[in-house]
């Protein structure tokens, strides 16, 4: 019976939710949140009504709550008083410091500096792995602010959070970006709707041969479609002659290449896409270019070719291609990042996109 169970270990229920043994003690002493009952000289053991307060806990962090009031809502909601918790926790010995929280709690131990909360809620929730909450806080992030101020302003920080912490942990977090990573293109690639409104030449998205990162242009294809544009997306690495074989086949309107180093950039290839036409003989037409991502640094553009500053700039351009309006300027964070065409990577190099 539920009410007579010895409940499960610390080892235990950390599995279960993802995060650290030190991380469950860490929350005990910083804010009480431990087992209702813990019998003289034996370990700590966790009922289900203990296992469902930190679960809570758990759930509350990800949505970007602060720990100590993700806590107290965690502990009313198993019936004991606000405050209780932090009155009754162990006090640490004395001279010594709190064990560190490795876990959820404070954005997961990530350098997030000044980010919108829901940052927070996701490195946390990247941190445990926890695949179902980070699909629910990205997609609630496109839902709130549409797909160019969630990509600027959720999904990019906490991309290059994860980076920053692969780079100095000594190859540690290398799943937990790839698993954020997962989750920004699964969302992307959902709000990549095909455009059902009139027929239009498409934009045409590749990488060129040799760049597999993928994500910014996923981004700039869901923009697109959440602007009612048609998209054909070609992926990663794209070799030349598929690539030539794509744009003559499709007439696009729009071709954008995505270079993340400029040892991937090929401008000869970016010429020849743009000197490529197609159409009825004495009406031929030819694709704009617009060479996207950091590789195409140092260089002006040739003529017929663009290259876009950040992901709202290729957006507008893009829309103007077609004539269709650009909406008023969006108010943006001082920190915001230039995703498309800035010199600042999107993410370090082991993200998606690698074969």
């Amino acid at each position: 019976m539920a009410g007579t169970s010895p409940g499960i270990t610390t080892g235990a229920l950390a599995r279960r939710l993802g995060v650290s043994p030190t991380t469950i003690r860490s929350w005990e002493q910083r804010y009480g949140i431990g087992p209702a009952t813990r019998p003289d000289g034996k370990h700590r053991r966790w009922t289900p009504s203990d296992v469902a307060m930190l679960e809570e806990m758990c759930r509350l962090t990800a949505s970007g709550i602060p720990p100590a009031e993700a806590a107290r809502a965690a502990r009313s909601n198993r019936g004991e008083p606000s405050g209780a918790g932090e009155e009754s926790a162990a006090p640490a010995p004395s001279g010594s410091a709190p064990p560190p929280d490795h876990g959820p709690a404070g954005g997961g131990g990530l350098p997030l500096g000044d980010v919108r909360q829901e940052c927070r809620g996701l490195a946390r929730a990247a941190i445990r792995l926890d695949a179902p909450a980070m699909e629910t806080l990205l997609e609630q992030a496109i839902s709130d602010y549409g797909i160019v101020t969630a990509w600027e302003e959720v999904m990019v920080p906490t991309l290059h959070a994860v980076g920053r912490k692969w780079e100095s942990s000594n190859d540690r977090y290398v799943e937990v970006e790839h698993m954020l990573s997962w989750q920004v293109s699964t969302v992307l690639r959902r709000a990549a709707t095909a455009s059902t409104g009139r027929p239009m030449p498409p934009v045409l998205l590749a990488c060129v041969p040799s760049e597999t990162h993928t994500l910014p242009l996923e981004a700039l294809t869901a923009a697109l479609s959440e602007r009612g544009l048609a998209t054909r997306m070609l992926g990663g690495a794209v070799p030349a002659e598929a690539l030539d074989a794509a744009v003559r086949r499709c007439g696009p309107a729009a071709v954008v290449l995505w270079s993340q180093a400029r040892s991937t950039a090929s401008h000869a290839l970016a010429r020849h896409v743009a000197g490529v036409t197609f159409g009825l003989r004495g009406a031929r037409t030819a694709p704009l270019v617009l060479l996207a991502g950091p590789g195409w640094a140092g260089r002006a553009p040739d003529s017929g070719m663009l290259r876009p500053r950040g992901l709202r700039e290729a957006l507008d351009s893009l829309s103007r291609v077609y004539g269709e309006p650009v909406p008023e300027p969006e108010r943006r964070s001082a920190a915001g990042p230039e995703p498309v065409g800035t010199d600042r990577p999107p993410m370090s190099p082991t993200a998606a996109g690698r074969p």
